[in-house]
């Protein structure tokens, strides 16, 4: 009788351990995913939304005359953290070094025309697109030998080298030569310490209206189109949501043609 009282104790302990052993497990994904899906909150109980942006991309991301941090990146992301209900701060980081700054939790998102990939989308999650606008092959205005993106072959090509132009000109056999951002690419090009740079057409287009007399240009437009978007790391639901919600109120009210008008003369969402 007495074997039979510790066998049925010893089974009550193991019922009871492995019970007690699964609520924490319970507890511990519940916690883990509330606190995944509260970084909205956390940002709204903070008061500011911390933003990855390059600060030497015009018309996106550059800083003026005055010094003040600019553009067409700039001031929608500012107007998103205002329907958010928080202040826009902003953390200036080379591109090369963007991506990692947001998987430190540096920054809670990045704010700087990032291409929305399917590597990408892999690893990290994107905000509806809110710009559209093609590749273009860019080059000194005396060269006349390159006139297509075929030509680029063998050629050096200034560009960010994890960017989706950066690999566009590899792909085309183009030697890459690494710039922090689009006014060392263009000043190579000036310069003609390289060959060509692809880059994005409104960027160019912004710079040649800004100083027409800069020895660059046109040559190639690429037949596909990109999209850009926010972009977050995985796990932050809520703020993705958020942050898309406002994006539709700012193109619903008139906001975001009145944003793309000033920095491109016209809409950019399409």
């Amino acid at each position: 009788m007495k074997k039979i009282y510790i066998l049925i104790f010893a089974v009550v302990a193991s019922v009871l351990f492995l019970s007690a052993c699964g609520n924490e497990e319970q507890k511990s994904s519940d916690q883990s995913e509330n606190t995944s899906n509260d970084v909205l909150g956390k940002i709204q109980d903070k008061g500011e939304l911390l933003i990855g942006t390059e600060g030497t991309y015009p018309p996106f991301s550059f800083h003026d005359e005055s010094g003040k941090l600019t553009g067409f990146d700039v001031e929608l992301a500012e107007e998103v953290a205002s329907r958010l209900g928080v202040k826009a701060k902003f953390m200036e980081t080379q591109w090369d070094a963007i991506f990692g700054g947001l998987d430190s939790e540096r920054f809670d998102v990045i704010a700087n025309q990032v291409g929305i990939r399917e590597d990408r989308l892999e690893k990290y999650d994107f905000s509806k697109p809110y710009i559209t606008s093609a590749a273009v092959l860019v080059t000194n205005e005396d060269n006349n030998d390159v006139k297509s993106f075929e030509d680029i072959k063998g050629l050096k090509a200034a560009q960010t080298l994890t960017s989706n132009y950066g690999d566009m000109a590899k792909s085309h056999g183009a030697e890459l030569v690494g710039v922090d951002g689009f006014n060392q690419a263009i000043e190579l090009i000036n310069s003609k310490r390289v060959d060509v740079t692809i880059n994005d057409k409104l960027s160019v287009l912004d710079f040649t209206n800004q100083k027409p007399d800069a020895a660059v240009k046109i040559v190639a437009q690429a037949d596909d189109a990109s999209q850009s978007g926010f972009m977050f790391r995985k796990g932050n639901e809520t703020l993705v949501e958020a942050v898309n919600k406002a994006l539709d109120e700012i193109i619903e009210d008139g906001t975001y043609e009145q944003i793309a008008n000033k920095w491109f003369g016209e809409n950019v969402l399409e």
